[in-house]
Parts: structure tokens; C-alpha cells; sequence
């Protein structure tokens, strides 16, 4: 079957001609962006109760934008004027440059990781002497504490933010070829907003292998999966199927 219309369970890209753009253009189908899953801040009170005082850290490690956000709101709202000195450790180079929306760069001391957690921990490592604080959301992938645990470092985890799944009612009677989902919480959304869905002819579309193993067992039928060694994006991945498809 054609594939005219895609969903794809995230926000839509904010950078202009994304890789969605193009395969809309080049493959002539409809693509619409609705977040399955949305991040809520907790309040400063319950960071309390989690026993966390802002002024026992020397180093924070921000594995995502969500983590830099919401610990300098919880900074504001426990009124922690962040030290000059304290340090930083973001997992990639996209988290160190979002830290400048809150920092001035030149003047704090940024330590920055490849692309995985993985690649931060021997930077983390060298700094055995710090106390690190982890701001996270109440779903971690177990990976972190396991790393952090076998460098040996004094680290904290404190849950900042919290994955909601989002209201989806009105999409209860649409209907697309394609649903793209990026992480078992998008499956999750999806049979929890939808405990009667059917998959039929709809194509299930997932990223990384956490993702597979939700969509099966949800008992949904995988037809497109990224990233592998021929396709590995997932815009790459739809742009194979639906050219074999829409011949």
C-alpha cells in the first residue's frame, strides 16, 4: 500500500530545509509532528524531599536540554545563585551549547562528551574529587547510574522533570499509513490513549533498539527500523520504504 501521510510522535524540527522537509517534498506525502510524550517540571519542594541541597555540589553532568533547563529553574526557584566554579559535564556538543542560553561560556568550565554517556565518563573520571549532581527525569536509562557506579565518582541523581504522556483524544478517528516512534514511552502513549488500537494496515516506523522491543511487546508489527548500517536515520529509513512502496 502508498504511503500518503506520516506521524511522527515528536515536535517538529524548529531548523529550517530538516531532512523531514525534504522527504515531504521529494516524496510528495503529508507529515505531521504531535509530541506523544511531554516533560513536566517538578516543583522545588519535591526536590527538597529527594534531600538534595543545591550548595553540597561541585559539578552538575547534563545528559539532555531538558536537564539544563529545569535545573536552572530549580536553581531560581530555591533561590541558588549557581557559583562561578561550578562545573559541567554535558554529554554532547548540542547540550554544552544550549548551557550558553543560562552561562556565559568563555568563564565556566565545560567539559563536553562525544555523543553517548558512554564517551562522558572518562572526563567525569579524571575529576574524582568533585561531588556531581545529576539532574534527570524519573526515567532513566539504567546505563547512567551503571557508569557512573563503575568510575567511582560521589554523584547524586535528583528528579528534576517528569515524561508525561500527552493528551492524544483527538487524533481518536485520523488516521495515517506511517506512525513514528522514538522511544518506548511513545508506545506507551500510544496504548495507553488508545488501549483498542488496531495496527491493520498502519506501518509502524521505531528508532533504537529500547523502541523495538516496546513495539513488540505492544504486539505491533515493525515495518520500518532505524538506525542500521544502510539507513541510519530514521528520515533515511522512511525515504527507503516509501520509495519501494509508492513505485
Amino acid at each position: 500500500m502508498k504511503v500518503k501521510t506520516i506521524l511522527v510522535s515528536q515536535p517538529e524540527p524548529k531548523v529550517e530545509n530538516s531532512p523531514y522537509s525534504r522527504l515531504i517534498e521529494k516524496e510528495k506525502v503529508k507529515v505531521d509532528f504531535i509530541p506523544f510524550i511531554h516533560v513536566e517540571g517538578v516543583e522545588a519542594k519535591d526536590v527538597r524531599q529527594q534531600k538534595i541541597d543545591l550548595n553540597n555540589f561541585t559539578a552538575i553532568i547534563l545528559t539532555s536540554r531538558n536537564a539544563v533547563d529545569h535545573f536552572f529553574r530549580i536553581a531560581e526557584e530555591m533561590r541558588f545563585k549557581v557559583p562561578d566554579s561550578m562545573k559541567y559535564f554535558c554529554q554532547s556538543e548540542a547540550v554544552a551549547y544550549y548551557l550558553q542560553k543560562y552561562v556565559v561560556y568563555r568563564k565556566r568550565k565545560i567539559y563536553v562528551g562525544k555523543r553517548t554517556f558512554n564517551e562522558l565518563t572518562p572526563l567525569i573520571k579524571k575529576y574524582k574529587d568533585e561531588k556531581f549532581l545529576l539532574p534527570s527525569s524519573d526515567s532513566l536509562k539504567p546505563v547512567v547510574p551503571q557508569l557512573l557506579d563503575e568510575v567511582g565518582v560521589n554523584w547524586t541523581r535528583g528528579i528534576f522533570y517528569k515524561t508525561v504522556i500527552s493528551d492524544l483524544s483527538d487524533l481518536r478517528n485520523v488516521y495515517y499509513d506511517i506512525l513514528v516512534f522514538f522511544s518506548p514511552s511513545g508506545i506507551e502513549s500510544l496504548m495507553k490513549n488508545f488501549p483498542d488500537f488496531e495496527q491493520n494496515n498502519t506501518r509502524i516506523a521505531v528508532f533504537g533498539n529500547s523502541t523495538v522491543k516496546a513495539a513488540t511487546n505492544a504486539g505491533l508489527r515493525i515495518d520500518i527500523q532505524a538506525p542500521t548500517p544502510e539507513t541510519p536515520s530514521m528520515t533515511m529509513a522512511l525515504q527507503k520504504y516509501i520509495t519501494s512502496v509508492n513505485k
